[in-house]
């Protein structure tokens, strides 16, 4: 019984750091939050007009993958300050390259939010 009570103490601790980090993204992170202001109207929009549970998974799916790139943009932001908290032309880069993963992602998302609209409204 012990092991079973220790997997699952670690499992409670886990989760409990993930959910840390997540909050601390949201404290910090004005475009994090704008999203998952955005990713609640969407999921509304998509209830109140009764799209397909196809549907609703694309758009889950497209605002999971922009939350989770913009909390590692968040971590890869932060770890690079702690490296090189002044201006340095290569981590600039870096950064700027894990921002444009974000904007990728934003773009996938809309487009398939687009062909969803689409296809539910004028097909």
């Amino acid at each position: 019984m012990r092991p079973r009570q220790n997997l699952i103490n670690h499992l409670m601790s886990s989760f409990s750091d993930a959910f840390r980090g997540l909050s601390n993204t949201w404290a910090e992170e004005r475009n994090f939050r704008i999203e998952v202001f955005i990713a609640i109207l969407v999921i509304g929009i998509l209830l109140f007009f009764n799209f397909s549970y196809v549907d609703i998974s694309l758009a889950v799916m497209a605002i999971v993958l922009v939350l989770a790139s913009e909390v590692v943009n968040t971590a890869f932001e932060d770890t690079l300050d702690r490296i090189e908290p002044g201006f340095d032309p290569v981590i600039g880069k870096i950064k700027d390259v894990s921002a444009g993963i974000v904007v990728l992602n934003v773009f996938g998302a809309f487009v398939i939010g687009a062909i969803i609209l689409v296809h539910h409204f004028l097909l």
